[in-house]
Order: structure tokens, then sequence, then C-alpha cells
């Protein structure tokens, strides 16, 4: 915390043309107008840069980017396996367990959202089309800011709990997915066709996982917003909680970003 403002690292995206980093800005976006403060740390696998961050943020978010290297799962890859980036896996799987046995807020997206199986001993379909072939669209064209298809939300998981929903409409571009669910994970939505597309750690306070991108849709849809400046109290007031720790601070900005991006994009509901 800085001032009573969660700090929030993400995951950083790497270019290999440019040699350089970046990150898209909904990401960032997203959690300054929840009264957070964003942060991205260089990319390398350095432990202790790495512990610095562990115990000086409040929460992390495992972004997308390049595919996930078949071999964190014991597998050689396959011709459709895309590139791969194995010092962002190594990077992300160290702050992944840190931040798990820290108790500290996670939540991982597409990519990062498979990772989080992998890192704890699930598989993954390195292709879709060619392992796991389906007529539902998860590589949708752009812009990434519409539905792509439903989602079925898991009977009383904390996403239906939240959403009190049955169902969900989701972006969606990717070509790898979970395969086997990692044991310390439970399911929370699957895509008609049955792949996973949101996990959670039903142990931990906050450590999600969804396979669709919040990040692209909720400047589209989302009805909240805050003014630059907003304090720890503003933040509590918002969320009805007085004494709100930053951890679950970090997991309700988030829950309810999801919300308010469900409610306008299904305004009947």
């Amino acid at each position: 915390m800085y001032k009573g403002r969660p700090i929030i690292a993400l995951m950083p995206l790497y270019d290999e043309k440019k040699d350089s980093y970046w990150m898209l800005p909904g990401y960032m976006k997203a959690l300054e107008e929840q009264g957070a403060i964003p942060l991205m740390p260089p990319l390398n696998a350095d432990r202790t840069q790495l512990d610095f961050f562990l115990e000086e943020c409040d929460g992390f978010v495992l972004t997308g980017g390049h595919d996930i290297s078949p071999r964190l799962y014991s597998q050689e890859p396959s011709a459709r396996c895309g590139l791969t980036l194995p010092l962002r896996d190594d990077m992300d799987a160290y702050v992944l367990k840190g931040a798990v046995q820290r108790d500290k807020a996670v939540l991982g997206i597409c990519r990062g959202h498979q990772l989080m199986n992998a890192v704890y001993g699930g598989t993954l379909y390195q292709d879709i089309p060619a392992e796991c072939p389906s007529e539902v669209d998860h590589r949708m064209q752009p812009p990434y800011d519409g539905c792509a298809h439903m989602v079925r939300l898991e009977a009383e998981s904390p996403l239906a709990r939240l959403l009190e929903s049955e169902e969900l409409a989701v972006n969606s571009c990717h070509h790898q997915a979970i395969r086997e669910l990692a044991a310390p994970f439970r399911a929370m939505a699957a895509a008609p066709d049955g792949l996973i597309e949101a996990i959670y750690m039903p142990e931990k306070r906050f450590v999600w996982g969804v396979q669709w991108h919040p990040e692209r849709m909720c400047f589209e849809y989302a009805d909240i917003r805050m003014e630059n400046g907003a304090d720890l109290r503003s933040i509590q007031e918002m969320l009805g909680h007085a004494d709100i720790s930053s951890t679950q601070i970090y997991s309700k900005l988030i829950n309810q970003k999801i919300k308010d991006v469900y409610k306008k994009a299904h305004p009947r509901a």
C-alpha cells in the first residue's frame, strides 16, 4: 500500500522485434480508475528483484502474451505451438507461487489463466483447432471489445455468486486452452464446447484466472468511474466496507469491474 492505495504489479509484455517491454493501457487504466497504483516490473528471473515486488505489492495481474512453453507441463512443443518466451514463463511462475504462498491477490488473464494451470500441474491444448476442433469462435477478429461467445458459470462458484447469473458474454482471442485442470483449482466457467474459461483456488482469498480479456471490454461497457486521486476511504465507501484489507480491495475491484461489464452487456438481466 502507498498512502492508502493498493499497489498492483502487471507482468510485462515483450516485443522481440523491437526488443522492448510494453503494456496495453486497459490493464493499467482499469486499476487506476479504481484507485489502485499499477506498475510493471522488468522482464527478468532475478529472485531478489522478484521478491521485492512480492513483498511490496498487494496484488498481481498475470497478463496475456506469448504461448506457454509446453515444457512447463512436461511436453514437447507441437508444430502448432506459437512463439514462446521461457524467461516470462519463469518469471510469472515464480511470482505466482510467491503470491499464493503469501496469500496475495492474483488475477490471470488469457495466457495468465493458462500459466496458472500449468504451474500447478495441469496441462494445455497447444492448439485448439488441431487438438480440440470446435465451432466456438475462440479467436475473434478485432475489435476485441465485443462478445465472441457465451460461457456457462458453474453453480455456486464465486463468479456465479458475484454475477447472480448462469451465463456471461465474453470476448475471446486465444488458440491454447486448459486441457487437464490442476488439482488446486476449481472451474468457474466453461465455453459451449466444454473448454474451461475461468478458474479459482478455493483455499485462497483471491486467486482467479479468466480466459477472456476484461481489460479490453471495461472501457466500452463499464459504468462506474472514479476520479483521479481516489483514496482508500472512497474505495471503502464504494464497496461498503470500512475495514477492508488491501488484498480484499484488489479482489473486489476486479470483481466490480467484471460485474460492471456484465450488467452493461446484459441490461435486462
